[in-house]
């Protein structure tokens, strides 16, 4: 007969915006399946319900700390789109400068600071690249973070010219922007982009921003790798870590992937099992039977079987995995389908955020270079008393929308889908389970192992963001 499997439970995870629980089944030293549970409940939805509409500009940014821009913009679009107007070209720069320079930060917080360092665990110290794990990144004493998010600071000045102030920036506007640029501005931002390149091109990639996007296949990807020693910046270093790990078979997600498309770099749309296809967001809808809510904004503590805050968003009834890799392969890019022909694996999202961080730095140099000092930077924007919006976003997890009413001057109803509740989602009215669910099954449990380092490293390398999932 075989064994009942065990019920292991995980949680909270450190390293993650907001709370975090994860029950697995365990049977054979493997997950059998998982369970994913949001447990903390913010509601913003309802907040927001009842309000000016512009009251959204200042509320959204405030679902969270690392992604206020991504919620500022989705805000600002879904405004723009019941008062029917588009922002001049200055302004479209500066929201996509900010928007990308909170995404490009987000990506190097993520693997300097919450991905990594579970390789400077001692689980792993009889590998041979354990001592240099340990030296760039030991929690709290790694030079990487010593040396990178110093960098990372100096690189958000950017905010400040821009924005004002990051995060929760008022700046950003259904219209554009509330702040021109100057030539002299210009130049300072010019300044702070070759700071930041400088410091990924000595540390995090050890070569130019240029090579790293344009790799272009898993062979390239490989043969970079094998071109220096395993050191020779952080990049190389994981990519060898993920070659003895077999990181590129772990945490298999669904096939099925959605990006509301960013930044004219990559286009919206949608892949299922390989194919391409338009993205419709009327087909996207939220489950509640395992969410504790007996509406979509009406929360029920006590519901008989859910088991989480977050809902289950789904598109015509399938569940979507969002991110970076989403992105490059909605876009065709080759190394994105190199590395991910048959769904997601932490392999392959990382190695799409770091590459995708290498392309954001250098197109953010030309949109500096393509800035207009002296022409407008806003459009005004007339308060819109009646109609509905939705405002798409890619933000560094991936899509992110608000949808919102409003009638007679107040918001009428308010909803938010963040990238981590479609990736997070608990299972569906038919038992279908949530993308984490799903890349969790099949992860190795070694004997004894109360916090499985495998599964720490699926969880991470969808990098959540608990607080934006629970709404």
């Amino acid at each position: 007969m075989n064994a009942k499997p065990t019920r292991l439970i995980m949680g909270p995870f450190n390293r993650v915006e907001g709370d975090l629980e994860v029950s697995l089944d365990v049977s054979a030293g493997q997950v059998q399946s998982a369970r994913v549970t949001a447990p903390l409940y913010r509601g913003f939805e309802q907040i927001l319900a009842g309000r000016p509409p512009e009251d959204a500009l200042v509320i959204a940014p405030r679902i969270c700390g690392i992604c206020s821009v991504s919620q500022s913009v989705a805000a600002a679009r879904a405004l723009a789109q019941i008062a029917g107007i588009a922002m001049p070209d200055n302004g479209r720069l500066v929201t996509d400068l900010v928007l990308a320079a909170e995404n490009a930060a987000d990506h190097l917080t993520h693997f300097v600071l919450f991905f990594m360092p579970d390789f400077a665990r001692p689980v792993y110290a009889d590998r041979p690249w354990y001592e240099a794990a340990h030296r760039r990144f030991a929690a709290q004493g790694g030079q990487a973070g010593q040396s990178l998010v110093p960098a990372r600071a100096r690189f958000l000045h950017l905010m400040g010219l821009l924005a004002g102030k990051w995060p929760h920036s008022l700046a950003l506007q259904p219209g554009g922007v509330t702040k021109g640029v100057d030539t002299s501005e210009r130049i300072r931002l010019l300044g702070i982009l070759a700071d930041f390149r400088a410091a990924l091109e000595t540390s995090l990639f050890a070569d130019r921003l240029e090579t790293i996007a344009g790799l272009d296949s898993a062979e390239t990807l490989n043969a970079w790798a094998d071109a220096a020693p395993m050191d020779q910046g952080d990049f190389r270093l994981f990519l060898h870590i993920a070659r003895d790990l077999e990181l590129g078979r772990l945490g298999l997600g669904p096939t099925r992937f959605i990006s509301y498309g960013s930044f004219g770099l990559w286009p919206a749309g949608i892949v299922i099992n390989g194919n391409k296809a338009a993205f419709d967001p009327t087909l996207v809808s939220e489950d509640l039977s395992h969410a504790w809510m007996d509406a979509p904004t009406r929360p029920d503590a006590d519901k008989p079987g859910a088991y989480s805050w977050c809902k289950a968003p789904r598109l015509d009834g399938a569940s979507m995995e969002t991110g970076a890799l989403a992105r490059h392969l909605v876009a065709g890019d080759p190394l994105a389908w190199s590395l991910a022909p048959a769904g997601g694996t932490v392999t392959a999202r990382v190695v799409l955020r770091l590459v995708e961080l290498a392309r954001l730095v250098v197109a953010m140099e030309g949109w500096v270079r393509d800035l207009r000092p002296g022409q407008p930077f806003c459009v005004e924007s007339p308060l819109p008393l009646r109609g509905t919006g939705l405002g798409l976003v890619e933000a560094a997890r991936g899509a992110l929308s608000h949808r919102l009413g409003c009638d007679g001057g107040i918001i009428r109803d308010y909803a938010i889908i963040a990238p981590t509740t479609w990736n997070f989602s608990p299972r569906d009215q038919d038992g279908n389970p949530g993308p984490l669910e799903q890349a969790l099954v099949g992860a190795q449990v070694r004997d004894g192992e109360t916090s499985p380092v495998m599964v720490q490293h699926i969880v991470r390398s969808f990098d959540p963001c608990m607080v934006c999932t629970v709404h």
